[in-house]
């Protein structure tokens, strides 16, 4: 099964889901799959930044030793985001309407992530 399957299999299973991506902690999209009404928002200069985000988290963990950053969500006004580790080089990010249904993509990432670190 390709990248590009499981991202639009996330997205068509959640409800005010906008995209989803495997994303490189570099930076760079593995793959994308975002909704045609999604086409203002823009996914990869947000997750850019949010990868950003995640590196100084993942290293604040490691130096608190509170552990593994398994998963982290930024809500704002429009969009709730929620990005899943894959691997160290890797994570899984989603985008929904605010509205969304936050908890039904937390749920459909979770089990979904083995699946995609398992083609990486």
């Amino acid at each position: 099964m390709s990248f590009r399957t499981h991202l639009e299999s996330v997205v068509n299973q959640v409800d005010g889901a906008l995209a989803c991506s495997v994303m490189g902690f570099d930076g760079i999209s593995v793959d994308t799959f975002q909704k045609d009404e999604a086409t203002e928002l823009d996914v990869s200069g947000t997750w850019v930044e949010y990868a950003n985000l995640l590196t100084q988290l993942k290293n604040a963990a490691e130096s608190l030793k509170t552990g593994t950053v398994t998963e982290v969500s930024v809500n704002s006004e429009k969009v709730l985001t929620v990005m899943r580790l894959l691997t160290p080089e890797y994570f899984l990010v989603l985008a929904l309407r605010a509205d969304g249904n936050f908890g039904k993509g937390r749920y459909v990432l979770r089990v979904t992530a083995p699946q995609v670190k398992a083609e990486l």
